[in-house]
């Protein structure tokens, strides 16, 4: 595959052979005759390498790799220089260059030599993506500095040990999947299967089979006798996602095998044993639901005895930066490329409110990197979804006068485009001055 090679010498004699050789290897070269120059093309190109002349009329590669690195400290430097020694061999090496080579430049060591860097990248990727692909298999729910998220190990930590059923509440994309899979994994029955189930994904009577299996001809199309998830756990823990929506006719199934330990196929009259530790999880207020009938009380206070609240993302808005370089890093690898954030960005991410938390997060920078074009994701890069910008809940909305209504969603949808006021104003139908004007008034500024 064709790489971008940053070519920085100021005498256009040497640049001539080095770049006809790199182009007929099939390699795009963007070339530099000063380090002021070099900085700005490495900002505009991305390039995968610098072949990087040690003195130039502005710098030496002494003073120029460091500056080169705080701009992207993943890409190699190779510097050549017509006055080799040990000792300068060592201070380039010292600042972050990866080579270093003497003038006149034999072109096969050249050539050797980019081939093994490319290599040595490639198998870097490939360990970057196994160590990626081992820990999404057991994310860590406690990834962030924040005082809740603290808080939060440390309760979890009390109650993972625990036999007992454990409701865990927490808005949609808080992570109480990851969190149930968590305490699993550290809790008595980790040697045995972690099953899980959405109730909110299914119909009542698809629901009903997946949780306890169904007998042949027990329904329609039921041409073989089904094993229910509940029975699929035996041993191990059942993980019920948004319990708050399991079906009333449902509810004292579950009750009994939590109580008696026992349950029914579908079409069949013969108990069934089964042991499981049940981790239910939900976003509704099970207390009010059960006020309102919508909820049995008895399964409440059957399966709320240990509790557990996920905080909101906009509760440790400190946690935002070191989730989203955790999740980047994931997608990065899983596309062969690294891809960084910077200050800007990591800005915009932590001053957002998060609606749909981390799955809500997760969403824009998959999307962001999908569609950036460099190596670093700046603030503008960041793709939001408006209508996930706009989603709020009733509560929080209905005490706001007119004014604080409009300067809210002017502040959002500047969030949504990355703060790009000609965006922003043609997604809010208005023109550019209109929206400068209400920036003005409402004192909006780029964070």
């Amino acid at each position: 595959m064709a790489k971008t090679i940053l070519l920085v010498d100021d005498e256009p004699m040497i640049r001539a052979p080095l770049r006809e050789f790199l182009q007929l290897r099939g390699h795009v070269v963007v070339e530099a005759d000063t380090g002021q120059a070099a900085r700005a093309a490495f900002r505009g190109a991305d390039p995968d390498l610098v072949l990087l002349d040690y003195s130039l009329p502005d710098a030496n590669a002494l003073e120029l790799i460091p500056r080169l690195r705080e701009l992207d400290e993943s890409v190699p430097i190779v510097v050549v220089t017509g006055h080799g020694t040990i000792d300068l061999a060592v201070q380039t090496m010292r600042e972050g260059a990866e080579y270093f080579l003497t003038k006149p430049v034999q072109l096969s060591a050249l050539g050797v030599l980019l081939e093994r860097i490319f290599e040595n990248a490639k198998n870097k990727r490939a360990q970057l993506a196994s160590r990626t692909r081992e820990s999404r298999a057991a994310p860590d729910p406690f990834i962030g500095v924040s005082d809740a998220i603290g808080a939060l190990r440390t309760e979890v930590e009390k109650l993972a040990p625990s036999d007992r059923p454990v409701l865990i509440h927490g808005e949609t994309g808080a992570g109480k999947g990851v969190l149930a899979a968590w305490m699993h994994r550290h809790g008595p029955r980790s040697e045995e299967p972690f099953v899980d189930l959405n109730c909110a994904s299914l119909s009542r009577e698809l629901l009903e089979s997946e949780l306890f299996g169904h007998e042949k001809g027990a329904f329609t199309g039921a041409v073989d006798a089904k094993a229910g998830l509940i029975e699929v756990a035996h041993r191990g823990t059942f993980f019920l996602d948004e319990i708050g929506d399991l079906d009333l006719a449902i509810q004292p199934k579950l009750l009994k095998v939590l109580d008696e330990r026992q349950f029914r196929r579908l079409g069949s009259v013969r108990d069934r044993s089964v042991d499981v530790r049940l981790i239910a999880a939900t976003h509704h207020d099970l207390a009010e639901a059960v006020q309102a009938q919508r909820f049995r009380s008895d399964l409440y206070f059957r399966i709320s005895t240990l509790q557990i609240r996920i905080p909101s993302l906009r509760e440790r808005r400190a946690d935002v930066p070191l989730l989203a370089q955790s999740i980047l890093r994931s997608f990065s690898s899983e596309l062969g490329r690294e891809t960084h954030l910077t200050g800007d960005a990591l800005e915009t991410l932590a001053s957002y409110d998060w609606p749909g938390n981390i799955r809500e997060l997760r969403n824009v920078l998959e999307r962001s990197v999908l569609l950036a074009e460099g190596a670093r994701l700046r603030g503008r890069d960041l793709r939001f979804d408006p209508a996930a910008v706009r989603a709020r809940a009733p509560a929080a909305t209905a005490a706001r006068t007119l004014d604080e209504s409009e300067k809210r969603h002017i502040e959002e949808t500047l969030r949504a485009q990355a703060w790009r006021v000609a965006e922003a104003a043609k997604r809010l139908g208005v023109s550019r001055s209109a929206l400068y004007r209400k920036m003005k008034e409402y004192q909006l500024r780029r964070p």
